[in-house]
């Protein structure tokens, strides 16, 4: 079980390794988490705030990689894919892309969508079925596949 408590106490580990990025990560994890607190909006961190910060902060990451990339600077793409690891560790596992297919060719099946036209749809509503256990990009790739 995720929790603020196992994010500190990995924080400690961390700082006694010596391990400089996974204490610089966990520390932007948890400043993000704070900031989530102290919002004014009232609201307690629970499991779900955790994981959409968590998935927030690898996008950001997934999305500096490809510019780094695109910039030419391998040194800071490194970085970041090392920066996704570290947060990558605090999500439950992945569906693989067969079993993404199974629910997508089931709700399609449910919704009577058979062309591109119901694509947003259906993405929508596969998407609401598989929130935190897949990808969007994975989704959408086994979307227009069935849907071609």
């Amino acid at each position: 079980m995720l929790t603020k408590e196992k994010i500190v106490d990995d924080l400690k580990q961390s700082m006694l390794a010596k391990d400089e990025l996974k204490t610089s990560v966990i520390r932007m994890l948890k400043a993000e988490l704070m900031k989530v607190e102290t919002d004014g909006s009232g609201r307690e961190i629970n499991e779900e705030i955790i994981l959409d910060s968590i998935r927030r902060m690898l996008k950001q990451r997934k999305d500096s990689h490809s510019q780094f990339i695109a910039g030419n600077r391998p040194e800071l793409a490194a970085k970041e894919e090392l920066e996704m690891t570290i947060l990558q560790a605090y999500l439950p596992a992945q569906m693989s892309e067969a079993e993404v297919e199974t629910v997508v060719k089931e709700t399609m099946l449910e919704m009577s969508v058979t062309d591109k036209s119901g694509m947003g749809k259906l993405m929508g509503a596969v998407m609401n079925k598989l929130k935190g256990k897949t990808d969007g990009s994975v989704v959408k790739k086994m979307v227009e596949k069935q849907l071609i």
